[in-house]
């Protein structure tokens, strides 16, 4: 085997768990559809556990436990801690352990615990069944001192196989017998917990892989429209680790992100307080942050204003457009600085108006890219 997966370090537990799981979701599910087809039971205890699992591990163990971005009540914590165990990925205290590690020591390929640097397969799934990085604890000591989640971390094996995978099949029994009770198992059980675990592992991989960076491009993670909408929300990957602590990820009016929605719904009713937000005058700084290393990359390839006149007119004018468009980007760079420095608040249109104008020299950026190279103009 590939010295940088040694064979004796395979987490054989782990491993057969993950592969069994998923021939079962691919091959024994089928089967039992073909046989005994799809009632609106199965369904909806499907759909149920899909979102219960799932935002109990991004609200739950993502936002609150490993962030703290908001605080919440008794019933939130136990409901995220009884259905997180229900996704098997471990306890809340692991996973925020090494969510933390993820965040503190991002694309560093030996103390990031999936760092995408040793691949695509090893961020997705090779980092569970590989352990390559001795366990620690070190960095969740405010964790341990929570009765709640150390009672969960103790029992977080029964209570994912009673309740993720015993209750689906009894629930169908109540409802049809041993059939239903065997489509509950593979259904709502063991096809339910391949799907949520991969989304949350194509997180770790695929928006550390694909998408945008628009707050920065310190590190490879990415946002992600199509992750989000398949994640409740976790899919604005770029923005989460420039703004770990804000129990957003879709920051934007029109980013969906179920998991915000819930948190902040759950707030108007008193389960949850504390939401840590982001001012906005700091999150446009990181764009803005962003588009001046972009502007200062390009402004390498591009000819001084003297040299202009020598190029077609199309590159004249396309120049003569970003120039106008930099000076007063640079303007609005300084103006909100100073805003920042003296703790002066600025109104949302004029932040409106810096976003657009900050996303206008991205956009002249990107045409001028697309235009004849400056090379090949000088050699024709």
């Amino acid at each position: 085997m590939n010295s940088r997966f040694p064979f004796s370090k395979v987490n054989w537990i782990t491993s057969i768990f993950l592969l069994a799981t998923l021939l079962v979701a691919l091959i024994a599910t089928p089967i039992y559809l073909w046989h005994y087809g799809l009632d609106w039971f199965q369904v909806a205890m499907f759909l149920f556990y899909v979102p219960a699992t799932a935002m109990s591990i991004t609200l739950g163990y993502h936002r609150l436990f490993a962030h703290k971005a908001f605080k919440a009540r008794f019933p939130v914590r136990f409901g995220t801690l009884i259905f997180g165990a229900c996704a098997f990925e471990n306890s809340a205290l692991e996973w925020a352990s090494d969510h933390r590690d993820h965040h503190k020591y991002t694309d560093d390929e030996h103390d990031d615990p999936y760092s995408i640097k040793r691949g695509f397969f090893y961020a997705h799934i090779g980092w569970l069944i590989f352990k390559l990085k001795p366990e620690s604890r070190d960095n969740v000591s405010d964790l341990e001192k929570d009765k709640l989640v150390m009672w969960q971390h103790r029992h977080c094996h029964l209570i994912a196989v009673l309740a993720g995978l015993v209750l689906p099949a009894f629930l169908g029994y109540l409802w049809n017998g041993a059939s239903g009770a065997l489509g509950g198992f593979l259904i709502a059980g063991v096809t339910r917990i391949v799907v949520v675990q991969h989304s949350t592992f194509f997180i770790n991989s695929l928006c550390h892989t694909i998408g945008r960076r628009p707050y920065s491009s310190a590190s490879t993670a990415r946002d992600s429209r199509i992750m989000a909408f398949l994640t409740f929300g976790e899919g604005y990957h770029n923005y989460h680790h420039s703004f770990q602590h804000d129990y957003r990820n879709g920051v934007k009016r029109r980013s969906y992100d179920p998991t915000k929605w819930a948190i902040w719904l759950m707030s108007k009713v008193g389960l949850t307080s504390d939401l840590k937000r982001v001012p906005a005058e700091k999150i446009l700084m990181a764009e803005m942050r962003e588009t001046q290393r972009q502007i200062e990359s390009q402004r390498a390839n591009l000819p001084s204003s003297n040299e202009a006149s020598k190029y077609p007119q199309q590159w004249q004018n396309a120049l003569a457009s970003y120039n106008a468009m930099l000076e007063r980007f640079t303007e609005n760079f300084h103006e909100l600085e100073q805003s920042l420095a003296d703790k002066v608040s600025v109104s949302k249109k004029r932040l409106h108006e810096w976003r657009l104008e900050s996303r206008n020299v991205l956009r002249q950026i990107a045409e001028m890219r697309s235009l004849p190279s400056l090379e090949a103009i000088a050699s024709a």
